[in-house]
């Protein structure tokens, strides 16, 4: 694949899928802390969202972040605009901003699972054709 391939596939994504998470690994495995956070807080709200590993391929990584202006990952896109990366979507968690912005129920304190459990509605994957 070129990069432009590599880039139009990445906002496709971004448009397709209401909520659209580029992370390391995948929300069932993980590879850094911080996408496992970022996934868990998705999963802790029991949304839907599609999720793209960028370990495969460093050029997924490279177009990622000239597409979004953000240099970190994970990276949380909501509605086609992003979100932010692990700390802001922890932030949003807690304050219960995130649940709004996806328009589900901000669990009581005391109801709330651990970031890190699995999800309640399993992420949609999305085929990784770009390595």
């Amino acid at each position: 694949m070129t990069n432009q391939e590599i880039r139009t596939f990445i906002e496709n994504a971004v448009k397709e899928n209401r909520v659209m998470l580029f992370m390391k690994g995948t929300p069932d495995q993980p590879a850094c802390g911080f996408s496992m956070r970022a996934s868990g807080a998705l999963n802790a709200l029991g949304v839907q969202y599609a999720a793209l590993d960028i370990l495969p391929d460093p050029r997924i990584r490279e177009e990622l972040s000239a597409v979004s202006g953000w240099p970190t990952i994970p990276q949380l896109f909501v509605d086609g605009e992003l979100v932010g990366g692990s700390d802001i979507v922890m932030e949003m968690l807690e304050s219960g901003e995130l649940a709004d912005l996806l328009g589900v129920e901000q669990p009581a304190p005391s109801d709330a699972p651990a970031p890190e459990e699995q999800p309640r509605q399993a992420p949609i994957g999305i085929e990784n054709r770009l390595s």
